[in-house]
């Protein structure tokens, strides 16, 4: 299997001037390669492109100091933006051409199969970079044994903080899936409650006011100083702290919640939501936008196929309007949060029937055999309210007893 593991850098005052040089050298090949496509009457094959960066070498003596993988990869990065661009239009998106990248917008490097090693150098681990030479890094965990280093990216942060990212292979098999799935769950993502499942468990939304508050008081201040000036440069630094702090407490609690549900379920469905459509919705968007489900729901479908957990994402269509219980219809506003079946008579909360109903698309889009044949009828009785049996906080102890064994990524 495949995965990222991201360690922190600490380059001297010295190696940081080397990787600022090498990453601006990138960039101004990017914008090199991206010209020449541009003029192009027939856009040339990647590896033509790639073949001409010896020749290229002779006259423009940077890239001499660059490694020939880096290169590469940054050829690699032109084309695929380019086809992104052109998926994007395939699907009716009205998209232009791709721009030149500023210094801000190109902060990376990337090593593909060699140019890299990692070494221990007086007892401390460094990450030795081809042309660069030997970076401090700070291993937080230990790399798999059984583990291939594929690739290195290496990215300066708008906080001027240096990471390596390492992509590697895991040479281990896939857990098989259960065919006979015990443990099965439905989740129904929202914003007063970020997660209610069918057991009864609703998960409060993280309360970040406070991180919000200070960020919005930095990009006050920001605003207030010259463009350009050191007074500006130094408070554009707080602003990126800012939103790197915002960014870390949200990400640390999707990762411990995704971890749970795909360890502790052998099925885990939930609804196929576009984000970004939602977020792009009039009212209330910064809120859809804060609850970042999309990147949720990424986290959850990787975890639970490293875990050999069915993962299901359903239909979102009239989850909430049905009953759970005997699948009429009935239309609801968003301040009613119970909901009440008028043919049945089945009652429950809002999210609890809606849990139920993603749950039981699950089992008919994985298609896999199930104890109960409808959960929701041998689980609750018709004439049974129904709402969350536990209602947990973001960060209270009980999530992080429940989510301990998250990994960090």
């Amino acid at each position: 299997m495949h995965y990222n593991y991201k360690y922190r850098l600490n380059p001297s005052d010295t190696l940081t001037e080397t990787l600022l040089h090498q990453v601006d050298t990138c960039r101004q090949l990017y914008n090199h390669v991206l010209y020449l496509l541009n003029e192009a009457d027939d856009i040339p094959a990647r590896y033509e492109v790639q073949g001409t960066l010896p020749d290229l070498k002779t006259w423009w003596g940077d890239l001499t100091g660059v490694h020939s993988k880096v290169l590469q990869m940054v050829v690699k990065r032109v084309y695929d933006n380019l086809s992104t661009l052109k998926a994007q239009k395939e699907n009716g998106r009205a998209v232009g051409m791709l721009k030149w990248k500023p210094p801000r917008e190109y902060r990376s490097l990337t090593y593909n199969q060699s140019g890299f090693k990692l070494k221990n150098t007086s007892g401390r681990p460094v990450l030795w970079l081809s042309k660069i030479g030997e970076v401090p890094i700070h291993l937080h965990r230990d790399i798999p044994k059984n583990a291939t280093i594929k690739q290195v990216t290496v990215k300066q942060e708008p906080t001027g903080e240096w990471f390596a990212t390492f992509g590697i292979d895991v040479d281990e098999d896939t857990p098989e899936k259960p065919e006979t799935p015990e443990k099965v769950v439905g989740i129904d993502v929202g914003i007063l409650k970020y997660a209610h499942d069918t057991d009864g468990t609703a998960v409060e939304s993280p309360d970040f006011s406070d991180e919000r508050e200070r960020l919005e008081r930095a990009q006050r201040n920001l605003s207030r100083k010259e463009h350009g000036s050191a007074n500006w440069e130094k408070q554009r630094q707080v602003v990126a702290e800012r939103h790197a702090d915002l960014k870390r407490k949200r990400r640390d609690f999707l990762h411990k919640l995704s971890n749970y549900y795909a360890t502790e379920y052998d099925l885990v469905a939930v609804e196929a939501l576009d984000a970004k459509g939602l977020v792009e919705l009039t009212g209330n968007s910064r809120n859809r936008a804060g609850a970042a489900w999309g990147t949720f729901l990424g986290m959850l479908k990787y975890k639970c196929e490293r875990e050999g957990t069915h993962f299901a994402a359903v239909d979102p269509k009239d989850t909430t309007k049905e009953c759970a219980s005997c699948g009429v219809k009935t239309d609801k506003p968003l301040w009613v949060r119970e909901h009440s079946c008028p043919s049945c008579g089945f009652e429950a909360d809002r999210d609890a029937n809606a849990a139920w109903n993603i749950l039981s698309r699950g089992l008919e889009e994985v298609g896999v055999g199930y104890s109960e044949s409808m959960p929701v009828e041998t689980a609750l009785p018709v004439d049974t309210p129904v709402s969350a049996k536990r209602v947990v906080e973001a960060g209270s102890p009980t999530l992080k007893e429940r989510t301990a064994s998250a990994v960090s990524e």
